[in-house]
């Protein structure tokens, strides 16, 4: 099996494994508030971090390199985790995953402002047919948006912000400060609201929030491994496998079908994004790469994004290297 075939399978592994914490999730959402569920899935999830902040053998201290950009980071990162959970917990898993692959769309727009990328008229084309399929699955006037349909929206946007400041600002902040202020973010600010929704939490229910916490570390390594193993190329369009597993575990356990604008939504969004990771990997048309280079997964609080860890030495020259020998060819 070739490389790019390894990292292809390795993510696709993951983010069956992320489809199935998003069951988890919307199982929980039906019973407590995303307040707590992601409150508890942090809490959960310090013992994980611990061991990794452990094992950064990087001098520095914690104080940030660049604070106002570690606390807008910071901000995106708690209001995306929130948001996104609200999402999968009250709409149908299908749409929730249509709406959150406007992502690399709205990362492409947001890299001009931040990153001073220029993007030409394809990758604008792009960007307008994918939020042209945000709209089919919307459907304004047509149907009525809840707050659900509001949260993914803003998970989205969140999302793409927080990616875009690691691209920024990556190169010179060490992986244990943006894995951190997020997660102590969380934990205080989730805390401090928790006494306005809390509901009592039998046993079996704090386990589902371990497996969540459990899954979403697990996926996340594996993710990194098939960076590491494929081209970001082949691995980042792997995302929108999630699709698929929404559609199963929709039916499964939810009793939830997809409609056909949300099917026809949902192509037209993947159709773009595949289009914009395929441009950015053709060399001279992008200087930053903002979309290949911050491919990771929306709503888990309790994860490091994959931008954050691609920016470590080991990780970027492995990158590198992988980049170097696909030019070779």
């Amino acid at each position: 099996m070739s490389s790019n075939a390894k990292g292809a399978v390795l993510a696709l592994i993951a983010f069956g494994l992320y489809s199935t914490h998003d069951v988890f999730i919307k199982t929980l959402g039906a019973i407590y508030s995303p307040i707590q569920i992601v409150f508890f899935s942090v809490l959960l999830s310090f013992p994980l971090a611990t061991l990794m902040l452990m094992r950064d053998a990087k001098p520095g201290t914690l104080v940030p390199v660049h604070p106002w950009w570690m606390a807008v980071r910071t901000v995106g990162a708690v209001v995306t985790g929130v948001s996104a959970f609200y999402a999968f917990s009250s709409l149908p898993l299908t749409q929730t995953y249509a709406i959150l692959f406007a992502t690399p769309l709205l990362i492409t727009v947001l890299s001009i402002p931040i990153l001073g990328e220029t993007v030409r008229l394809r990758r604008w084309m792009a960007v307008i047919v994918g939020l042209f399929g945000v709209m089919v699955v919307l459907r304004p006037g047509a149907t009525d948006l809840t707050l659900g349909h509001a949260a993914a929206i803003v998970a989205a946007f969140g999302s793409a912000f927080a990616s875009i400041v690691v691209r920024k600002i990556g190169a010179e902040e060490r992986i244990v400060v943006m894995l951190l202020y997020p997660m102590v973010a969380n934990f205080v600010v989730m805390g401090a609201a928790l006494a306005f929704v809390y509901k009592p939490m039998p046993i079996e229910h704090l386990g589902m929030l371990a497996i969540i916490s459990i899954m979403a570390w697990t996926a996340g390594r594996i993710i990194i491994s098939a960076y590491q193993t494929g081209e970001a190329a082949i691995v980042a369009p792997m995302q929108y496998s999630q699709i698929l597993w929404a559609t199963v575990f929709g039916l499964l356990f939810f009793g939830e079908t997809t409609d056909l604008y949300t099917a026809v939504g949902a192509s037209i969004i993947i159709g773009s994004g595949i289009y914009i990771v395929l441009r950015e990997s053709r060399g001279g048309t992008s200087k930053n790469t903002p979309v290949l280079r911050t491919r990771t997964r929306v709503g888990t609080p309790s994860m490091p994004r994959l931008g954050d860890l691609m920016t470590s030495g080991r990780f970027r020259d492995r990158n590198m290297a992988t980049q170097d020998r696909g030019s070779l060819k």
